[in-house]
């Protein structure tokens, strides 16, 4: 009688073990984490600042050397600000689309 026990001790420790180390990899695989949305949230601010702040320095310049009756610095801060939010929208659509093809893969 003891092997029967014996082999289902076994079974229950083997079906823990398996569980446990699934749940592990799945959560080294997500990037749902706070520190994953910090840094999207960074990644987003800097894709959009760093396009503002070089349309305004391009626009600075073109003012000192090419005045016009309109702000080249207005002008190139909304293109910089456009160019960037673009950019930003398409980081986050891509990872939004990651995000779901990986929930689909692991509802097993």
């Amino acid at each position: 009688m003891e092997p029967a026990a014996n082999d289902k001790e076994n079974n229950f420790f083997s079906d823990e073990v398996a569980r446990k180390e699934k749940r592990k990899l799945k959560a080294q695989h997500e990037k749902n984490g706070v520190w994953f949305g910090l840094g999207m949230m960074g990644m987003v601010g800097w894709s959009v600042a760093v396009p503002s702040l070089l349309g305004a320095a391009l626009g600075l310049w073109l003012d000192k050397k090419y005045p016009q009756s309109f702000s080249w610095t207005l002008t190139c801060l909304i293109a910089g600000l456009i160019t960037g939010s673009v950019i930003a929208w398409y980081w986050v659509a891509k990872e939004d689309k990651e995000m779901h093809n990986n929930k689909g893969e692991n509802h097993d």
